[in-house]
């Protein structure tokens, strides 16, 4: 049995489905996991996870258990003690490429680097799975390609190769299953870099239109990042990172091939797969 935190998230809902078809058993946590339409057979649990004393029942007979940062920050000691304590054998981190290759704020790299420490210290086999740019991140060009189709934004050379989260999603299934993994860190990116005016074009191609770059000031794209609803601290940390791949580009790896036998998917791939969210 597998327990995946984060279950209802982006990577999380994916993964959940994945282990599911593959006919693993799954315990699916998020704060309201009622709000998913988990797959049958799949065990949710609702739960807090700054308090994760509430998880000890559900831990009986786990053998993996897939760490969210998002879902676990502040309660991932006292986790990883009670997955120890039960018996769980494996643990896999989402972190991120910053702490292997630095880019942006330090003390968000830092933020993954203590957890990372939290797992290797936790007695349990652990992989880490250190994601680069997601490919999701330019949803919050939504709102601006719907009204109009000017996206205003700082830094528009700055290039990274942004990592599809299916991808992720897919990665985190094989790790968690199979052998072999233990011990082990990659770093997860698409397969090429894309500046953000590359983006932009990828996703003016896939719904008909012509879109345009404007570029802001850090201080006015902050600004508008958080005027509609970016907390101050995703933007920081957003733009920080962006500052230093205008300087260049952040890395490219072939992890996701290796450890799926495919390439990587394309950025264009997954402005297809999402064009509803940029139509009229």
């Amino acid at each position: 049995m597998i327990l995946v935190t984060g279950a209802t998230g982006t990577v999380g809902r994916e993964l959940v489905t994945l282990l599911a078809q593959g006919g693993e058993r799954v315990v699916a946590v998020a704060r309201h996991p009622e709000a998913a339409a988990l797959p049958d057979g799949v065990v949710p649990v609702a739960a807090d996870l700054a308090d994760p004393a509430a998880l000890a029942p559900h831990l009986d007979g786990v053998r993996a258990i897939f760490l969210n940062p998002a879902a676990v920050e502040g309660g991932a000691e006292q986790l990883l003690a009670l997955a120890a304590a039960h018996g769980v054998q494996h643990a896999v981190l989402l972190s991120a490429m910053t702490v292997a290759f630095p880019a942006g704020e330090p003390r968000f790299a830092d933020r993954f680097r203590v957890l990372e420490d939290l797992v290797r210290a936790s007695g349990l086999s652990w992989t880490l799975l250190r994601a680069g740019d997601f490919a999701g991140n330019v949803r919050l060009w939504a709102p601006q390609i719907r009204n109009g189709g000017v996206v205003r934004a700082a830094y528009p050379g700055a290039a990274t190769a942004p990592l599809v989260e299916r991808d992720l999603s897919a990665v985190a299934a094989r790790v968690l299953v199979d052998p072999g993994h233990e011990g082990k860190a990659y770093v997860l990116t698409g397969p090429r870099a894309l500046d953000q005016r590359e983006k932009l074009a990828a996703i003016a191609e896939t719904i008909g239109r012509s879109l345009e770059l404007v570029e802001l000031t850090p201080a006015q794209a902050k600004a508008g990042m958080v005027a509609n609803g970016v907390p101050s601290e995703i933007a920081d940390r957003l733009l920080g990172s962006l500052a230093d791949y205008a300087a260049q580009p952040g890395p490219t790896t072939d992890d996701v091939a290796q450890l799926l036998g495919r390439p990587a998917l394309p950025f264009a791939d997954w402005a297809a797969a999402n064009a509803r969210l940029f139509a009229d």
